[in-house]
């Protein structure tokens, strides 16, 4: 059940950064999957924190914030894949597009550390470390299958 909930995370969110050219009816069936893998996400969230009453008065606020902040820099991260790939599909990629795509896509690599790390931080504060670790984890890994994901698709840059 685990597994087939990352894989329809990682099929929904890799479709959500991958270019599209969607009709109404597609964009409306992707927000569908999305909410739906939102709500999955959720779940199995929860049912890995072994979370106390009080404890997740508090932690729930934070992981919705986190997931605000998270869906920002997909999108940051949906734009980049998006004008790559508009170059990619034109033919040799300009050497300052290359240069700002580098740059841009460190950035949101940077403000995406940054975020896990404020966000540990607030998290330290409600939970106990071995349970913020053990939702880090998670967070890790649910990123590190889209990564895995979006590196098999994304060709390399000529």
């Amino acid at each position: 059940m685990k597994r087939f909930i990352m894989l329809v995370l990682v099929i929904a969110v890799t479709m959500c950064l991958t270019p599209a050219f969607a009709e109404n009816a597609q964009n409306t069936n992707m927000q569908i999957l999305i909410d739906k893998v939102k709500a999955d996400k959720k779940l199995l969230i929860a049912s890995n924190m072994d979370l106390t009453d009080k404890e997740s008065k508090d932690f729930w606020p934070l992981y919705e914030g986190y997931q605000k902040d998270l869906e920002q820099l997909n999108h940051q991260l949906a734009g980049l894949i998006n004008d790559y790939a508009d170059a990619y599909n034109k033919g040799s990629v300009p050497d300052d597009l290359a240069k700002n795509l580098i740059n841009t896509w460190l950035k949101t690599e940077g403000a995406e550390v940054k975020m896990r790390r404020e966000y540990a931080e607030k998290l330290v504060m409600v939970l106990p470390a071995p349970k913020v670790a053990r939702y880090l984890q998670m967070e890790s890994k649910i990123r590190a299958a889209i990564n895995f994901e979006l590196a098999a698709n994304i060709p390399l840059m000529y």
